[in-house]
This record gives C-alpha cells, sequence and structure tokens, in this order.
C-alpha cells in the first residue's frame, strides 16, 4: 500500500459500537460504503446517521456476534456477497472485564479472553482469507487494523487478565502480520495506552483516575488513520509510550508488582 493511500472499497467495522471503531470508520467513510457489524444491529441508528453526515456513500447494519466463532465463516461470507470488495477491516470489538470478578468467578475471567483474544483470532484469521480472494489490481488487497494495547506489553496484576489477552493478541498480530508478508494485505496494529470513553467510565466512576499519556477515541482514531494512510504496521499512542515502556520492561518485578493500575 502505497503512502497516503487507503485501499479502495468498503469499510467493515467489527464492533459496530465501539467508540474507537465508530471514530476510526468516520475518518475513512467519505465516500465508502460502511458495514457495521454487531450484536442487536437494529439498534445502530446514532452509529449510522453519524457515518452519514461524514459523507458514508452507504451504511449497512449486519448482525454480527464476535463470540459465536463457529460463525465467523459464514458471517464473512455473507459480507462479501452482500457488499462485495472491503477495502478496510477494523477489529474493535472487545470488553475491559472486572478483574476482582474474575479473579472470584473463573467463567468470567474466561469470558474476557474469549472476546478479547479467541473470537479476534478466529476474526483476524477469516478477514485475510476474505482479502486473498479479493482483486489486488484494484488499489491493493485490502487493509486490516487490530487494536492491541500497552496493557499488554507488560501485564500489570490490577488487570491481568485483560491484560494477558492483550499480549496473546499482540503477539498473535506481529506473527500474522509477518504471514501475510507479500500478499498485498496491509495490517495495522495500535497499542493506544488508557483511552478515556465508554469502556472506562465506570472505572473513573469508581474512583480510579485516567493513567499518564491518556488520549480520547477521536485522538486515538486520528492516531490510527494517520498511520494506516503512511502504510506503517505498528502505532502507538501516544508515541512516547514505545521508549517509556521499552524501559519498563526491565523494572524489576519485586517493584512492577506494586504499581497501580
Amino acid at each position: 500500500m502505497s503512502a497516503d493511500r487507503i485501499p479502495d472499497g468498503a469499510v467493515l467495522l467489527l464492533g459496530g459500537r465501539s467508540e474507537v471503531g465508530l471514530e476510526v470508520a468516520k475518518r475513512i467513510a467519505p465516500g465508502r460504503d460502511v458495514v457495521l457489524g454487531a450484536r442487536r444491529s437494529e439498534y445502530l441508528d446514532e452509529q449510522i446517521a453519524a457515518l452519514r453526515e461524514v459523507g458514508a456513500t452507504g451504511v449497512y447494519p449486519i448482525e454480527f456476534d464476535a463470540d459465536r466463532t463457529q460463525e465467523h465463516t459464514r458471517f464473512l461470507d455473507e459480507v462479501a456477497d452482500r457488499f462485495g470488495r472491503i477495502g478496510v477491516a477494523v477489529v474493535a470489538f472487545g470488553i475491559l472485564g472486572d478483574q476482582a470478578r474474575a479473579e472470584a468467578d473463573p467463567a468470567h475471567a474466561v469470558q474476557i479472553a474469549q472476546t478479547d483474544y479467541v473470537a479476534q483470532v478466529s476474526i483476524l484469521l477469516g478477514l485475510a482469507n476474505l482479502l486473498r480472494v479479493q482483486d489486488p489490481r484494484v488499489g491493493g488487497k485490502g487493509a486490516i487494523i487490530a487494536f492491541s494495547s500497552v496493557a499488554g506489553v507488560r501485564v500489570r496484576k490490577a488487570n491481568y487478565v485483560y491484560g494477558s489477552t492483550k499480549a496473546g493478541l499482540d503477539g498473535f498480530v506481529q506473527g500474522f502480520t509477518d504471514s501475510l508478508h507479500g500478499s498485498g494485505i496491509h495490517v495495522l496494529l495500535a497499542r493506544p495506552g488508557f483511552i478515556v470513553g465508554t469502556m472506562t467510565r465506570e472505572l473513573m466512576a469508581s474512583g480510579v483516575r485516567p493513567a499518564p499519556f491518556s488520549r480520547t477515541a477521536p485522538q486515538v482514531a486520528e492516531a490510527t488513520v494517520h498511520a494506516l494512510r503512511r502504510g506503517r504496521r505498528t502505532v502507538w499512542i501516544p508515541p512516547l509510550l514505545r521508549p517509556l515502556y521499552a524501559g519498563l520492561r526491565f523494572v524489576p518485578q519485586a517493584i512492577w508488582r506494586r504499581m497501580p493500575r
């Protein structure tokens, strides 16, 4: 994919209610169709209106349950049949979960792992298969955006269930990206820090203060789309987190385990 060039085709947003995902889609949507995959897809009026307002040529909700991995292939086949070429697939679904609840109830921990890792692996592999068969002469075969987190770079005890899923996903996407080298499919891995938004609002209401270098959903989306236009493979949001976490890898465990959220 050349610099400042996003592949032609529709935008597929998996996680149609995701604040970050929607902000990314809004920045790519003008002049394109957008497909919104989400549970209860009949209740996406707000998201549909926002995308139409920025110039999407059409916005189409479609039922998608990320946790039903056995249906992912059928779902992607339906997307291809109904909407044709996909230019950019944005994988933005996920749950933060509750660390204290996960420690007391292993079923909740498994649910976090299912949504934030297992389902992501399934849909990413399915998307690669979908994009492989697209005509590369029309602006490349397509692009995939996956969202990791700095929470997975070095996992903290305060949110180790969620952090471990991001660690696994980050490693998967690195290998996934290497496996697609030369295929014409572009993969962008975004590693944002703390995002101030719906997923973290409950945490903040309980007294948790936003981590240093926090960003809002529009800020994360702006950095992500900028990286996509430049043909980047990885983007840290904000960039300062990259050298910071390079140093944090060497913090002794005895000190690290006392780190706050």
